[in-house]
C-alpha cells in the first residue's frame, strides 16, 4: 500500500475493542482512514484510541451496545452530523454463544446470537445506507466463518447466525451494484488468535495461528487494493 492511500476515508468498525476489528481499525487508520470504533466495552477502545494516536491516526470512540433497540439509529445520526459521508463500514461484532447439539439449543440464547450476528448488522445496514451511498467509493466488509458453508456438529447455532449474515448481507450488495459505487463482501479470515477463538478451542496454541493484527492488515490491503463485489473471500497470507 502507498503511505496513505484512505486519507481523508472515513471508517466504521464494530466489535473493535479487541481482535481482529482492533486489528483492523489499527490498519484503516495507518492507511490514513479516520476511524470510528464501537464495542460494548468504553476500556477497549481508549486503549485503541491511545495506540492509533501514538501512531500518527486519528479516531473517534463509541461505546455502545449493538443490540439496544436506537443505538444503532443514534451512531448514524452523530455520525450524519458530524460527516457527509462513510466510506467504509467493517461488520465484525459477534457472538459466539454455546457450542451444543442443535437439540440442545437454548432458545433465550440463541436469540441473543441471532439479534446481534444477524438483527444488528441489519440494522447497520438500514441506519448506514444513505451515508454509504453519498461516498464515492463506498465500502462494506462483513465478517464470516468456515461454518457458514461448512456445517459442523455443535456448532449449528454460530454457523446458521453466519450463513443469515453472508446471505443478508451479499443480497444488501446485489440491490446497490447498479444504483451506486458501494461494494459488498464477506470476508472469512481463518483461524485467529482471539478471544472467541480460544472460547471455541481452550487447548489450541494461540501462537500456532494467524495473530489479529495480520488478519488486519489483510483487511485493510483489501479495502485499499479492492475487490470484486459478491465474493466470499478466504484471508491468505
Amino acid at each position: 500500500m502507498t503511505d496513505k492511500p484512505l486519507s481523508g476515508q472515513l471508517a466504521l468498525v464494530t466489535g473493535a475493542s479487541r481482535g481482529i476489528g482492533a486489528a483492523t481499525a489499527e490498519a484503516l487508520a495507518a492507511a490514513g482512514a479516520h476511524v470510528v470504533i464501537t464495542a460494548r466495552t468504553s476500556g477497549g477502545l481508549e486503549d485503541l484510541e491511545e495506540r492509533i494516536h501514538a501512531n500518527g491516526g486519528s479516531a473517534t470512540i463509541a461505546p455502545m451496545d449493538l443490540t439496544e433497540s436506537d443505538s444503532i439509529a443514534r451512531l448514524a445520526a452523530a455520525i450524519g452530523g458530524r460527516w457527509d459521508a462513510l466510506d467504509i463500514i467493517v461488520l465484525n461484532a459477534g457472538l459466539l454463544g454455546e457450542l451444543s447439539p442443535v437439540p440442545s439449543i437454548d432458545g433465550k440464547r440463541f436469540n441473543q446470537l441471532l439479534t446481534l450476528n444477524v438483527l444488528a448488522n441489519q440494522a447497520m445496514l438500514a441506519n448506514f445506507d444513505q451515508l454509504l451511498r453519498r461516498s464515492e467509493r463506498g465500502r462494506v466488509i462483513a465478517i464470516t466463518s468456515t461454518v457458514a458453508r461448512e456445517p459442523r456438529a455443535y456448532w449449528g447455532a454460530y454457523g446458521a447466525s453466519k450463513a443469515a449474515l453472508e446471505n443478508l448481507v451479499l443480497a444488501y450488495g446485489d440491490e446497490v451494484a447498479n444504483l451506486s459505487p458501494i461494494r459488498v463482501a464477506i470476508v472469512n479470515p481463518g483461524a485467529t488468535a482471539t478471544r472467541m477463538r480460544a472460547d471455541a478451542y481452550p487447548g489450541e496454541d494461540p501462537a500456532t495461528i494467524q495473530q489479529p493484527a495480520d488478519a488486519g492488515a489483510r483487511i485493510a490491503r483489501l479495502i485499499v487494493e479492492d475487490f470484486e463485489p459478491g465474493l466470499v473471500m478466504r484471508l491468505k497470507a
